[in-house]
């Protein structure tokens, strides 16, 4: 027999972690050569770790929620026969077992030890008429610390489908533990003080319970536990501050209606008004490059390369933001390959690592939702984000030679939140203003 050490694998650059989501396979199970043996995911994008032999899984390392490290050891898979490594066979770098002396150990004290694991048999709790699942690690917390099978059923899971995890376990026994310590105190004390707890200092049991058994309580999920985390994190970080200008883009309303059905039939992809707006913005921080940077301390981090991050919904209501790498090095059609590309393979959740980092800049469409405007939250660690508000049929002045004249135009706004620690007005209104002059004098004659 040999162990293999199932590791997590390198994901991409500058993916150090992953964060342990479930368990396809359980100690015991057999698996097959480039089986899943569990899920994983990077920020937001989940994918799965494969077994690179066959064997059987036979200790794990992690549980779920867990984070590991890449080249962390996930799990040990035991396989038939033997692996080599650096030339020497598995057999050979185990240590013989000691041999056994005659008369080292007499068959009295033999026995004594074999009527004591008989003993301590007797009295571990036996977990398997339960139909429910408990990892190794929560049924090794159980025996430790006496818990009866009755007790376990009754402790409340916080993991994947209601599973109790080891914080869990911990919970309990502390519970249990401030319980014992309560039931002592009432011999002195006959009226003990209410417990007062104050909301910021609230359990997250207590948090969760519904106080007319009316409402739905629903967990968040992983996905959004990690948005909710990053938005708090970027409202305590950056002094966010807004600018707002209206563009009239009736010019590339009229030009995409002529040239679509062309841009198809030529190149197989739909042309929307996504990768126009995304030229002009990669265009725009070539003019003012200090959009183009993050904050470190008290340092100031100008980035080369010009990577715009495109905010894409997906199916159950959050958001991803895949990065466009070098957007201003892209013509048009190349940049509309490129966004339809990862907006369709974002929804299909079949992002890789590399495709959500690295990003310098981010565009959110806040009009796809019909919304005319909208106040983005910065993606940190950038210091800006853009956000596009629907594109309306409206009444508006238009000036000529010959007068001015009331004239049905489309018009959007354009909203552009901004770290005010790094970022003044003057530059954060100069920067939308530019985008809205390359978007408003776009030639409608031109070919594609």
């Amino acid at each position: 027999m040999a162990k293999i050490e199932l590791k997590l694998p390198q994901m991409g650059e500058s993916v150090a972690e992953a964060t342990i989501t479930s368990w396809l396979k359980e100690v015991g199970d057999t698996i097959e050569a480039d089986e899943a043996v569990l899920e994983i995911a990077t920020d937001k994008v989940d994918s799965e770790v494969p077994s690179e032999v066959d064997g059987v899984l036979v200790e794990k390392f992690f549980n779920i929620d867990d984070v590991a490290q890449v080249g962390d050891v996930l799990a040990i898979i035991e396989t038939e026969g033997e692996v080599e490594k650096d030339g020497v066979s598995n057999k050979e770098m185990v240590p013989d077992e000691p041999e056994v002396v005659a008369g080292s150990s007499s068959a009295k004290e033999l026995e004594q030890e074999m009527e004591g694991l008989k003993e301590t048999l007797r009295t571990t709790p036996d977990f398997t008429s339960s139909e429910r699942f408990y990892s190794p690690l929560v049924k090794n917390i159980a025996k430790q610390e006496n818990i009866t099978l009755d007790e376990l059923e009754n402790i409340q899971g916080t993991g994947k489908d209601g599973r109790v995890t080891k914080n869990d376990m911990l919970s309990y026994l502390e519970g249990r533990s401030n319980s014992s310590v309560g039931q002592n105190e009432e011999v002195v004390q006959r009226e003990p003080e209410p417990e007062v707890q104050s909301v910021a200092t609230a359990t997250p049991s207590t948090s969760l319970l519904s106080v007319n058994g009316k409402d739905e309580i629903i967990e968040m999920s992983r996905m959004g536990k990690l948005i909710a985390q990053h938005m708090s994190d970027s409202i305590k970080t950056s002094a966010h501050v807004q600018s707002f200008i209206e563009v009239d883009v009736t010019n590339i309303w009229n030009w995409r209606n002529k040239v679509k059905d062309e841009f198809f039939n030529r190149e197989g992809e739909k042309l929307t008004f996504t990768p126009i707006f995304m030229q002009a913005v990669a265009k725009t921080i070539k003019d003012f490059p200090m959009i183009n940077i993050s904050v470190q301390g008290d340092k100031v981090i100008k980035k080369k390369d010009i990577n715009l991050g495109m905010a894409a919904a997906l199916p159950d209501g959050n958001l991803i933001v895949p990065v466009i790498k070098n957007a201003d090095q892209l013509n048009l059609v190349g940049m509309a390959k490129r966004v339809n590309d990862l907006a369709t393979r974002a929804r299909a959740n079949k992002l890789k690592p590399d495709e959500i980092t690295q990003g310098t800049y981010t565009v959110t469409n806040v009009g796809a939702f019909g919304s005319v405007m909208g106040t983005p939250i910065i993606n940190q660690p950038q210091v800006a984000i853009l956000a596009l508000g629907a594109i309306r049929k409206v009444p508006a002045v238009i000036e000529t030679p010959e007068g001015d004249f009331i004239g049905i135009r489309h018009k959007m706004f354009l909203s552009h939140s901004y770290d005010h620690r790094v970022v003044n007005g003057a530059l954060g209104g100069q920067f939308i203003q530019r985008i809205a002059h390359y978007l408003e004098a776009w030639d409608p004659n031109k070919g594609i």
